[in-house]
């Protein structure tokens, strides 16, 4: 540590212990107890102990893992907290070693610095980390900072220049910023008239010859200051022109004049720009590509230039605006310092993105970097975490292929082709170990990277030998059984190697191959219609029959058993049709039976009763038989025992019954001009007048059919048929619209008998890399949140919340984004992420393949089982509602009985009476009655 850092914190502990020394006896003086400073010191010491902790926490964290930003940043904060000079220190180089730091970091790491530097001889480490932080973003405040700092040293020789020359750099770097550019100007200005009041002579005397030069040249460098600055499109530059029509002896040159004009005509076509930025929310990413369409159009490269750094200060985590803003400089400026530069923070702030790393190894080979700087960047793109396997591969291509330029194949042996088959040799073992253990998978399965190695033995270093090797190994790795590797493959050997190598080749293609062996064999026949013989041909003749012949057995057989597993399958459903019919006239004969054995129970007790107080008196007749008078009715519910006045409404035979349903039946629907519409509310009122008036917009319609039940209430679904089949499309795209609180379901009409296969919601099961699926949402978000949440990350195309049917949240969602990167981004830094309290789950949109187990109907081995046992014969209820009365429910729990009580003391009732034995009596209806009355 040096001396005047150490010097400074002794002072500043000292002050420190002074103030603590006054402020109590302060507080003694004010009658504050001494207990009360005891304990407040105890609370000071268990917050140290805490926030010490927690910084040896986050700094074995960072040991575990140094590329855990947030990590960083808390751990930063904490320590300026605590005071950590050193320890600050440290933990800021630390992260700026592995991130670009923001603005903030920078501001606050070069103030701490710049206040405990007070010598000469440390000012130029100062200087060292001014010139980093301006590396990282192109940022108006920190330019500021530097120039202003660069000040306090001009007494030293050369100082002036040095200050000179840091606000020449920053005002080329941020001149040009509309909104920030014009106070580095001022402050440039202010400068330079600084340095005028000191070469001024006093008044009343008379300035020497050198004097007077020198003061015309300082009028001349703020005159040149106040033209240049008029000559950019600026915030206020009105009241820069009225500032220089102030200070000017002699007024504004007309060439001036003209050049603050045109500044002014740019302005105005920027300022809609510059509005929309300052009224939208960050990151304004829609807002700043539309600034640098407009910019592009114009053409002006500077501002082209200036427009894509202030929109990477706010989206330093987009990939693919730093892959525009790298071809923009590749392609049009080409300058090298600025280009490679560029490239540089682009891989630092994107680690995780292949392409950016490849775009970087070309840029240093076509600026000429040297060898080992290309290697080093490339092992640092090995290092950088790609969230694919394919991005291995394609970056290992990039430096193979330079590799590859770099040699000079006119030699036989060099040091570069060495090192070029080094290369392709560690990129095989780097597939196979590091890649293949992270991913599970390969990321080369057609053997792309040992197919370039082969053909560069063959062409440029004419070794077939090492190509034959290279494509037997390819072979080997599963892909023998397709046609298109043994031809690429044979056309090898047909253009490097040799004939016989070639028709070994095709006889073992004709063997292996299991995907196209037709066209396999027409190839190896043609190729001895040109180059074999009699006898060769016959050869060939001979396996392609005898191979197609046995390919045809086993189609034969495969076609066969599927036709059998069919026909099987079609027995098996007609199989559960019929017993699902048995069990269905099984359950109404029982049901009928039921219902007759009740209605026979509620005669008898309505006969005891009407018996009793208003039957017709008996008389008695000959041999004392009971000749009875009863009223006769027709059939209903009482039969023969109706009471007096009752008349049962005329029975309905099957055959009307049928005939009114086939009256009611709707006419078949023209499936070319109709949609199906589901999922709507029961209680939706006037839903054909609702219906008419959403789909009214998708083109005329003709009939619109609600299906209602018997009752005549809405059954939530139906059918609406236009005029023009072109209304259909239209009407689909309100799939999911929302009525009432619920998602409607429109779908298009097919006949299901016609087509069995017909799925109306069809999702992708395939890996979308351009789509990320999140978890564990609140149900409370909505889709415009979670579209604010994500389009910091890219551009957003879609946004789907999964719900159920009743249109109730599943807290699960699908975000499409516009390509993989922005998808990828959106994984690393949103996965984990709280929301509304909720930590969410992010990954690539990947849904599982549904299997036969799991589709509706299915049933896994043993659950049909398990639900026997847990829930009854029949299974688990849908409402799990008891359909008893309460007071059987009183009687079930009712344990033991003694002397008439219950086990809880209980009198025991008429309506929980049970037998000497312990079993309940058997109940009448009446008992039941009474049961239900009195609960």
């Amino acid at each position: 540590m040096a001396a005047s850092e150490q010097t400074q914190l002794q002072d500043m502990e000292e002050e420190d212990a002074g103030m603590e020394e006054r402020e109590m006896e302060s507080d003694e003086e004010e009658g504050m107890g001494v207990e009360n400073s005891d304990h407040d010191e105890d609370d000071s010491s268990e917050d140290e102990k805490e926030n010490e902790a927690e910084i040896q926490r986050l700094e074995e964290q960072l040991s575990i893992n140094a590329f855990d930003y947030n990590c960083h940043v808390d751990l930063i904060k904490l320590l300026k907290q605590e005071g950590e000079l050193f320890r600050l220190r440290k933990a800021r180089q630390k992260m700026s070693e592995l991130f670009p730091l923001t603005e903030e970091i920078w501001l606050d790491w070069l103030k701490d610095e710049i206040r405990v530097t007070d010598e000469e001889s440390n000012r130029e480490k100062v200087y060292e980390l001014f010139e980093r932080a301006v590396k990282d973003y192109i940022c108006p405040d920190i330019w500021l900072e530097y120039a202003q700092y660069s000040i306090g040293g001009m007494g030293s020789p050369g100082g002036i220049d040095k200050v000179r020359s840091i606000f020449e750099r920053a005002v080329t770097a941020v001149g040009l910023h509309m909104t920030k550019g014009q106070t580095v100007w001022e402050a440039y200005r202010e400068y330079e008239n600084a340095i005028l009041s000191t070469v001024q002579p006093p008044p009343g005397r008379i300035p020497s010859r050198e004097e007077q030069e020198l003061l015309k040249a300082q009028l001349e460098r703020i005159h040149t200051l106040f033209r240049r600055q008029l000559a950019v499109p600026l915030m206020d530059i009105e009241a820069t022109y009225a500032e220089y029509k102030e200070w000017s002896e002699h007024g504004v040159p007309d060439t001036v004049t003209q050049q603050y004009k045109k500044a002014v005509q740019q302005m105005e076509k920027c300022k809609p720009f510059e509005e929309a930025l300052m009224v939208a929310e960050p990151p304004k990413l829609a807002e700043y590509q539309a600034y640098l369409d407009f910019e592009v159009k114009e053409g002006d490269p500077a501002r082209i230039q200036i427009t894509f750094e202030r929109t990477l200060a706010e989206n330093c985590l987009v990939p693919d605006m730093w892959a525009k803003y790298t071809t923009y400089l590749d392609r049009q400026l080409k300058i090298k310092d600025l280009v490679l530069s560029t490239h540089e923070r682009a891989v630092r702030n994107c680690p995780w993105t292949m392409g950016l790393w490849k775009s970087y190894l070309l840029a240093l080979e076509r600026h000429g970097a040297d060898h080992q700087t290309v290697s080093d960047v490339f092992e640092k793109a090995l290092n950088a975490g790609f969230i694919q396997a394919t991005d291995y591969v394609e970056i290992w291509q990039a430096y193979l292929d330079y590799l590859r330029r770099r040699v000079d194949f006119s030699k036989e042996s060099s040091k570069e082709l060495e090192e070029l088959r080094g290369a392709f040799a560690r990129s095989l073992d780097y597939m196979k170990q590091d890649v293949e253990e992270r991913f599970g998978e390969s990321g080369d399965p057609s053997c792309t990277i040992m197919q370039i190695w082969a053909r560069i033995e063959a062409l440029h270093c004419k070794n077939m030998q090492k190509a034959r090797e290279l494509w037997d190994n390819i072979m080997t790795k599963g892909n023998a059984k397709y046609a298109n590797m043994w031809l690429e493959y044979c056309n090898l050997e047909r253009s490097y190697g040799d004939p016989i190598h070639c028709r070994k080749a095709l006889h073992r293609a004709v063997q292996c191959t299991s995907d196209y062996p037709e066209h396999v064999s027409e190839v190896l026949l043609t190729f001895e219609r040109v180059e074999g013989s009699l006898e060769d041909w016959d050869v060939a003749v001979q396996k392609t029959e005898t191979r197609l012949n046995r390919l045809n057995e086993q189609r034969a057989k495969a076609a066969e058993k599927e036709a059998n597993m069919a026909r099987q399958e079609e027995e098996r459903a007609e199989q559960r049709r019929k017993t699902k019919a048995d069990k269905k006239a099984q359950k109404k004969v029982q049901k009928g039976t039921q219902a007759g054995e009740k209605r026979k129970a509620e005669q008898d007790d309505y006969q005891d009763e009407w018996n009793e107080d208003s039957a017709p008196k008996r008389q008695r007749g000959n041999g004392d038989h009971i000749s009875e008078e009863y009223m006769e009715t027709e059939t209903g519910l009482f039969g023969k025992n109706a009471p007096p006045g009752y008349k049962a409404a005329p029975a309905v035979s099957k055959r009307t019954a049928l005939q009114r349903q086939e009256d009611d039946k709707p006419e078949l629907r023209n499936d070319n001009s109709s949609v199906f519409i589901s999922n709507l509310g029961y209680t939706l009122e006037e839903p054909e007048a609702k219906l008419r008036l959403l789909f009214e917009t998708c083109g005329p319609i003709k009939q619109i059919r609600l299906v209602s039940s018997n009752k005549g209430t809405f059954k939530g679904y139906g059918y609406v048929q236009f005029e023009s089949p072109v209304s259909v499309q239209e009407a689909l795209k309100l799939d999911r619209r929302e009525v009432e609180g619920r998602p409607m379901f429109v779908s298009p009409c097919v006949d299901k008998n016609k087509n069995p296969d017909f799925k109306v919601f069809k999702y992708n099961t395939s890996m979308e890399k351009h789509k990320i699926f999140i978890s564990g949402l609140p149900f409370s978000c909505t889709k415009e949140q979670l579209e604010e949440i994500c389009k910091g990350y890219g551009t957003i195309k879609d946004v789907r919340l999964v719900t159920y049917r009743s249109g109730k949240p599943k807290g699960l969602a699908y975000v499409e984004f516009a390509d993989e990167t922005e998808a990828s981004q959106a994984v690393l830094k949103m996965d984990g992420l709280d929301v509304q309290g909720n930590n969410i789950s992010v990954a690539i949109s990947n849904p599982p393949r549904r299997n036969a187990m799991d589709k509706p109907g299915s049933s896994r081995p043993g659950s049909e089982m398990m639900h026997r046992q847990v829930y009854g014969s029949r299974g688990r209820g849908r409402t799990q509602l008891s359909l008893l009365p309460r007071s059987l429910h009183k009687q079930a729990a009712v344990s033991k009985v003694e002397n008439g009580t219950t086990a809880a003391g209980t009198p025991v009732t008429d309506s929980a009476a049970v037998t000497a034995a312990g079993e309940p009596k058997t109940l009448s209806n009446s008992d039941f009655a009474r049961m239900l009355l009195n609960k």
